[in-house]
């Protein structure tokens, strides 16, 4: 709505009135109420200065993750970030992924540490953009958060910032949002956003694999960030803060230590393998829906994946959950990794080579089964399991 100032307005067109009418009288004005207290946006709830300073804690983490293509500092509208790796590139296919770390947070916020679930947030975009031989370029995240301290952004993001210089990418935007009335005050939530870049003919995927290519699992660091909700009602809320950090699992490893280790983050050693050539054909983060929803992904119509159990270390902590749940075999293997964390599709004739190399690196390999012909050649690829009764 446009005001006019009345001292501006223009006047009205007086009526003709008689040359002696009386005046009119105007009335007296009613005294005014006093005026309310402002209300600022610290009342609400909402602290702009605590966002400062959360913005300043956090600068040095944000900046220990920019690499050469960086362009700018933090604090700008938009990330800015230089497109001069796609010049030698024949046909440059950027690849994006989103994810959250689900409700791991809920456990990490009952324990108190935050450290390492920025971590979680990264891997589970990056794991998934490598699989398709893509490089991660940059990350973006989104912390929502009922009350706002800076300390604790700093301690998140730190999390973040060292998921981001695992993956070789650089964090180069974000939000920090503050939610008073609609999230309490210890109570948070965390997504993350990355993007990459692979120049098509070098890309890996279903349309490389072939019959009789070797199925390796590389092994998980537990649990990663997915089933927690399960976690959660089947373990973790039978048990008191107290027993959740004395208990401990059959490798010695306390409990909560196991719950919220971290997810691996594969990207350096996968993208090296590529780079020097290793024969791999094709590979899946195995994450949310677990081995039976996961590596059927990988897989073109006509050719199924031959997955042999027991023929790799299920990691304490998930035996732990599954017992808890009294979960059967085929509902545990649709819901956690089992551990395995990345599984790759790979020619034969390199299987040494390519074991040695993510043997080096600090990875555990386990060959876990092989690729082979579907009765139906225009059916969906699909996992088929060996020795379900080991």
């Amino acid at each position: 709505m446009t005001m006019q100032n009345p001292d501006t307005a223009p006047a009205a067109a007086a009526p003709d009135t008689a040359p002696d009418a009386a005046p009119a009288t105007v009335p007296d004005a009613a005294p005014s109420a006093p005026a309310a207290p402002a209300i600022t946006y610290a009342d609400a709830g909402v602290d702009i200065d605590e966002g400062a300073r959360a913005v300043e804690a956090i600068r040095s983490a944000v900046r220990s993750t920019y690499t050469s293509e960086v362009i700018g500092d933090i604090g700008g509208f938009g990330g800015l970030f230089s497109a001069a790796a796609c010049k030698d590139m024949l046909d440059p296919v950027l690849v994006s992924g989103t994810d959250g770390v689900g409700t791991k947070l809920e456990l990490a916020r009952r324990l108190g540490e935050h450290c390492t679930i920025g971590i979680d947030l990264v891997a589970m975009c990056v794991n998934d953009i490598v699989v398709s031989g893509a490089r991660p370029l940059f990350f973006l995240d989104y912390l929502a958060i009922g009350k706002l301290e800076a300390d604790f952004a700093a301690e998140v993001v730190a999390g973040i910032a060292e998921g981001c210089r695992q993956a070789g990418c650089a964090l180069i935007g974000g939000e920090m949002a503050e939610h008073p009335g609609v999230m309490q005050a210890g109570e948070y939530d965390l997504s993350g956003f990355a993007v990459g870049l692979v120049d098509r003919p070098k890309m890996i995927g279903p349309q490389l694999v072939q019959a009789g290519d070797v199925i390796l699992g590389l092994a998980s660091s537990g649990l990663h960030s997915n089933g927690y909700s399960l976690v959660r009602r089947a373990l973790t809320d039978q048990l008191s803060d107290e027993q959740l950090q004395t208990e401990t699992l059959e490798s010695g490893e306390r409990l909560a230590s196991a719950l919220l280790a971290p997810t691996r983050i594969y990207v350096r050693q996968l993208l090296d393998a590529l780079a020097a050539g290793l024969p791999i054909h094709a590979a899946a983060h195995i994450t949310g829906g677990g081995i039976s929803e996961n590596l059927n992904r990988a897989l073109p119509c006509g050719l199924d994946a031959s997955v042999t159990l027991a023929t790799w270390q299920v990691p304490d902590v998930i035996a732990r959950v599954i017992e808890a749940a009294g979960l059967g075999l085929n509902e545990a293997l649709k819901t956690f990794n089992m551990g395995i964390g990345l599984a790759l599709i790979c020619a034969p004739e390199q299987l040494g080579a390519i074991t040695s190399h993510f043997m080096q690196g600090g990875q555990r390999v386990f060959r876990i089964g092989e690729v082979v012909r579907a009765a139906d050649p225009a059916a969906p690829g699909q996992v088929l399991y060996k020795n379900k009764g080991e």
